[in-house]
């Protein structure tokens, strides 16, 4: 038997004349479709890609004869050729976050809305060679923009050199003019956490923040030290953890033997968690003892024992504005450099009481 004898036995044909491999579905093609409708493969396109000029009946009949064969456009060639690929990339450093990964939920809800998909590419740390490669990585997976959930400093060096053709939009960083960033208003939420406990009477706030490499832990803290200074207050000793609730933990047992210690201001509420379980540990009663301010207002913050007072991030808003950003660049409108800020709100807990003499 011959190999072509052989390739010819493998394959069946169907009433169609379309030819297929043994046990496999045949794929339709365009020029199926347009013999089923008796109309020209052009024709058969131009209904596939929504053109108007097309009359009503026979879009008609393309569009019985695609549901009678079962015909799928080839959506990567239509891209290629429109030169529109529908695709938002999504770095990011870490999915552990909250942070992240309610603002990664938030892109992809609303790029689905605009129609629209999301490839994510994880990377491990934010060294040059990763975001130069995960940028390569998305090029050639063929995406229209790119939304950059990390710090940014990186971008500022002459060695990071980003596909000039992607759109790019940054969260929870500062780029200054060279890229739009979208960012909660940390300073804002800051500030408003420290004078809700000074307008509770605590003589001063001390402060746990965040990894001294995070942009927005190191906004948070500035924003505590300027409020109290601008109140005339004792400005403690700055405390750090790493987001986790361990963390917290550590710094609790050090804030529970600080004799002049009545409020503290943590940066995020999984560590004010830590805190909380320390405090409790050492016989210290919040909010009688001791008032705790949190930041993010993850859904699990309003069960903590107590309720936990904290900021507000709305992380929906912030995808949602990033894909705004994408759409309104890929619709040829110019999105300037620069940076939007989404507002906080404090939600008031039973964290957080009137500070008592002893």
């Amino acid at each position: 038997m011959t190999e072509k004898d052989a390739a010819a036995r493998a394959e069946t044909v169907d009433k169609g004349g379309r030819r297929a491999a043994k046990g496999r579905q045949p794929r339709v093609s365009m020029a199926d479709v347009a013999r089923v409708a008796g109309v020209s493969s052009q024709t058969v396109s131009r209904v596939s890609n929504g053109d108007p000029a097309v009359i009503d009946r026979t879009r008609q009949k393309v569009l019985d004869a695609m549901k009678e064969l079962g015909y799928r456009p080839n959506s990567a060639a239509r891209a290629l050729k429109r030169g529109d690929f529908r695709t938002i990339g999504v770095i990011t450093m870490s999915l552990s976050s909250t942070g992240n990964v309610r603002t990664l939920e938030a892109i992809a809800k609303f790029a689905s809305h605009a129609g629209y998909a999301v490839t994510l590419i994880p990377i491990d740390a934010p060294t040059q060679d990763n975001v130069r490669g995960a940028f390569t990585r998305l090029d050639e997976l063929a995406v229209d923009a790119v939304v950059l959930i990390m710090e940014v400093h990186l971008l500022d060096t002459a060695l990071l050199t980003l596909p000039p053709h992607v759109t790019v939009v940054v969260v929870d960083s500062d780029a200054g003019d060279r890229f739009h960033v979208v960012d909660t208003d940390q300073h804002q939420g800051a500030r408003t956490a420290v004078r809700h406990l000074l307008e509770l009477g605590h003589r001063t706030v001390w402060h746990l923040a965040g990894p001294e490499e995070s942009f927005a832990a190191g906004r948070r803290a500035v924003a505590w030290e300027s409020a109290l200074r601008e109140e005339g207050r004792e400005v403690p000793p700055l405390l750090r953890g790493d987001w986790a609730p361990a963390s917290g933990y550590e710094a609790g047992l050090r804030l529970a033997d600080e004799p002049d210690c009545t409020a503290v201001f943590v940066a995020n509420d999984q560590m004010a968690l830590g805190v909380l379980r320390a405090l409790h540990e050492r016989g210290k009663r919040v909010p009688e003892d001791m008032s705790v301010v949190g930041f993010d207002d993850i859904t699990e913050s309003a069960s903590f024992i107590p309720p936990l007072t904290t900021v507000h991030q709305d992380f929906a808003r912030v995808g949602e504005l990033c894909v705004d950003a994408i759409l309104a660049e890929l619709g040829g409108k110019a999105v300037e450099g620069g940076t939007t800020l989404v507002p906080t709100r404090l939600v008031v807990r039973a964290s957080t009481a009137p500070y008592t003499e002893v």
